[in-house]
């Protein structure tokens, strides 16, 4: 069989590693914490899934894992339809658990929570809202997408549908910084995605924050 051009591309640089932050919804927009609330997509959301799609199945993914809630869902149907593939939908996957700031503002977060919410920004392990730490968000994810990686052929690709703040979780743990440095790994735009390569040392972090033209990073994780 001849080999194709994405083929020879592929062959011999390792497993990669795809972590796909789902499109628009309208808690985006207003600022609004989500956290693990199933918020739908927008009708750009549905619009930016589409499009990054394209681009995502042009790398011919072996394996697409997803959040069960329904922004990461239909962002990862998006790429489904394209290259036939079937989605695991996954729990532990889905965006931090964030108590009370769920459908918060971030200005009423700020105005009610702003000790709790500076301690966050300064990489100190706080319980948002009296929710989950970040690293107990790093200790069911990155098992998840792990288990994937580690049944993916030798070059093969895995896309893992999830939401900003458990996408840079994940990524810190995988590379190995310490939970107090997972901070300077910047936020996702919608619709946004980082890539993880296969090295020698481990997981090594070879795009952040890719998908072409820049665009506002609106979330829980901005």
């Amino acid at each position: 069989m001849t080999s194709t051009a994405t083929d020879t591309g592929r062959k011999g640089r390792g497993r990669r590693l795809v972590l796909w932050r789902h499109g628009q919804t309208s808690w985006n927009l207003e600022r609004r914490f989500q956290g693990s609330t199933d918020v739908e997509l927008t009708e750009t959301g549905v619009g930016q899934a589409r499009r990054s799609a394209r681009l995502l199945a042009s790398l011919r993914p072996d394996v697409i894992v997803a959040s069960d809630l329904r922004r990461a869902a239909a962002t990862a149907a998006e790429l489904a339809a394209l290259t036939g593939l079937v989605v695991t939908h996954d729990g532990a996957l889905r965006e931090t658990y964030a108590g009370v700031w769920q459908g918060l503002t971030h200005e009423e977060i700020i105005a009610r929570y702003g000790e709790e919410y500076a301690a966050w920004k300064r990489g100190e392990p706080v319980r948002r809202g009296g929710g989950e730490l970040e690293t107990e968000v790093a200790d069911r994810a990155a098992p998840v997408v792990l288990r994937h990686a580690e049944k993916l052929p030798v070059d093969g690709t895995l896309v893992v549908v999830s939401h900003g703040g458990t996408i840079r979780t994940t990524i810190g743990r995988l590379i190995g910084l310490e939970a107090r440095h997972w901070e300077s790994l910047g936020g996702l735009s919608n619709c946004s995605w980082s890539v993880l390569g296969e090295g020698v040392r481990g997981w090594r972090l070879l795009e952040h924050n890719a998908g072409t033209l820049p665009e506002p990073v609106l979330g829980d994780d901005d």
